[in-house]
């Protein structure tokens, strides 16, 4: 089997794996408890939100664990909401090609009276510091930008657009769950004030989250109950799973140099071979992309064909966000940076990592362009 679906999960590294089952078996106390085994997790869950913080220069009280991105995203958004309709601010801005977790969200505020603004992206699906500058009202209350594009692998301009945010006085969010693990984040230079990150994402375990939040924001707890977290996400913590989330991320962090190298050389190839096929497209910007994100769509052919086909041969692939499989919609991504409806609808996506290698690449371009040809001849 090939996996070349990382973008929707990845496999949990050796080392994430032995930190989680070491905790499994050895710390299992409530880390609330005042025992010394609580007082032992405790300070395993103390250590976890160290080694997160400082994998992206916060600080630890900023670090708030959740149950993964799409909890840490709802999390930031309604809470700046809470905090702009409490001084009557009622205007967020967003862009149109968000993970859902942030426009479904967006939309049931909308609903409850707030003006919601998508901003317009480009063709490589990318929204400009001057474009959020010049939509920032006297009534904003938030902005939030994703950090890279789950669909496409487009990298945004967060710093800058983190900067206008700043220097007008408006909450910025970015989704990071794409980004962390795979390109340098730090939230002081990037101007961020929330930030959402999933372990699964970089090869922690599924089910797990952080929400960062800066000092001086004030966070509506999602979950009633006990006061963890410090009273903003009642639930005991899974002490194994956030230990094996840390260990993931600093191992991730501290590698990321040699890996990028690594599996942008294979993004690469994957990219030139591809794009040999004719007719194929490529989706996002070129250079400012994810590392391992790679995003085609083909005419005259059904993306949903392509990914049987692709996986009879052993290839697990998407065609867009795992969160939307399974919707005959196309992708509101690739509409939104230009596509048609037909040919979002032949949308292949191929997110790789470090446990990819160059012959699977090759293995890869060879099927995906035997099935392109295939289908295309079987629809003459």
């Amino acid at each position: 089997m090939i996996y070349a679906d990382n973008a929707a999960s990845t496999a949990m590294s050796e080392t994430a794996c032995k930190v989680m089952m070491k905790y499994l078996n050895e710390c299992y106390a409530n880390p609330s408890s005042l025992h010394r085994a609580g007082c032992d997790a405790a300070k395993v869950l103390f250590e976890a939100r160290q080694t997160i913080a400082e994998c992206i220069c916060a600080r630890p009280r900023e670090i708030f664990f959740t149950s993964g991105g799409s909890e840490s995203d709802n999390q930031a958004v309604l809470s700046a909401a809470a905090a702009g309709r409490r001084s009557g601010k009622m205007h967020i801005i967003s862009t149109a090609v968000e993970h859902h977790a942030v426009l479904n969200t967006l939309e049931k505020l909308a609903g409850e009276g707030f003006d919601v603004q998508l901003l317009e992206v480009d063709q490589n699906g990318s929204v400009s510091p001057q474009q959020v500058e010049k939509a920032i009202r006297e009534d904003t209350c938030l902005v939030s930008v994703m950090y890279a594009n789950n669909e496409i692998g487009t990298v945004m301009p967060v710093r800058e657009i983190g900067a206008v945010c700043r220097r007008k006085g408006v909450l910025f969010h970015t989704d990071a769950v794409q980004a962390a693990g795979h390109i340098p984040i730090n939230v002081i230079d990037d101007n961020i004030d929330m930030l959402s990150i999933s372990a699964h994402k970089f090869h922690g375990p599924k089910g797990t989250g952080v929400l960062y939040a800066r000092k001086g924001v004030m966070l509506e707890s999602l979950i009633n109950g006990g006061a963890q977290e410090r009273g903003k996400r009642a639930g005991t913590e899974n002490v194994p799973a956030i230990a094996a989330m840390a260990a993931a991320l600093k191992e991730c962090c501290d590698e990321m140099q040699n890996s990028t190298q690594y599996v942008c050389a294979l993004r690469d190839k994957l990219i030139s071979g591809i794009s040999a096929i004719a007719q194929s497209t490529l989706n996002g910007d070129l250079k400012k992309r994810l590392p391992g994100s790679v995003s085609f769509c083909f005419e005259g052919i059904e993306g949903e064909s392509l990914l049987l086909l692709l996986d009879k041969q052993g290839i697990c692939a998407s065609s867009g966000s795992a969160c939307t499989s399974g919707s005959l919609e196309p992708s509101h991504v690739l509409l939104a940076i230009g596509r048609s409806r037909s040919l979002a609808k032949s949308s292949l996506r191929l997110s790789l990592s470090r446990y990819n290698t160059p012959q699977q690449a090759d293995q890869i371009i060879k099927a995906v362009t035997q099935a392109v040809m295939q289908l295309r001849t079987s629809d003459c």
